[in-house]
């Protein structure tokens, strides 16, 4: 039995097969699953800005929304809730904030990414204002308050009385440039 070096046609469909493959996984996979979770509200994606149009308050029951913050792991800064719970009225707007901080000596731009558990109160959780609809453009060392304004949807299934909203920090300075740039103005 002999082991011959694959020839100089197989070389290059292999490399052009495993370049198309990262390409695929790059470029045409993250807008397939934003769809579908769009489409089936599966994964606790929250959707964008929420006016509140006549919302009624629903004071006969309380839901304890809680918070997490995790930095992805090219992220450098602190980031977390400045409260970790509130106990909620559907219907009622409730504003918290977010800390971040950025630890390095460059200037860096964060973007936040959410989600709800469980995922079917994703449709429920309705964000007015949110430090997560914009990049976070911070000089270095700098730091500052993230809002976050919410209404819980009084629809929202009578079995949920509880639901946790997560923030993912990722950098994004390389994409953005410009806002760095504004920075050291």
């Amino acid at each position: 039995m002999s082991t011959r070096a694959p020839t100089g046609k197989l070389l290059v469909k292999l490399v052009l097969t495993a370049v198309a493959m990262f390409a695929f996984a790059i470029f045409v996979m993250p807008p397939l699953y934003n769809l579908l979770c769009e489409i089936t509200g599966i994964g606790g994606k929250t959707k964008g800005s929420y006016e509140a149009v006549d919302v009624r308050v629903d004071t006969s029951r309380e839901v304890v929304v809680q918070f997490i913050a995790a930095n992805n792991a090219e992220m450098p800064w602190d980031f977390y809730p400045m409260q970790t719970r509130v106990t909620v009225h559907p219907g009622e707007p409730t504003n918290v904030e977010f800390f971040a901080r950025n630890k390095t000596q460059s200037d860096m731009v964060g973007q936040a990414i959410p989600g709800v558990v469980p995922f079917n109160a994703a449709d429920y959780f309705h964000k007015t204002e949110c430090f997560c609809f914009n990049s976070q453009p911070l000089a270095a060392g700098e730091e500052a308050q993230l809002a976050l304004t919410f209404i819980v949807d009084p629809d929202l299934p009578e079995s949920i009385n509880s639901l946790t909203l997560s923030y993912t920090l990722f950098d994004i300075t390389s994409s953005v440039s410009n806002s760095v740039a504004q920075l050291q103005k």
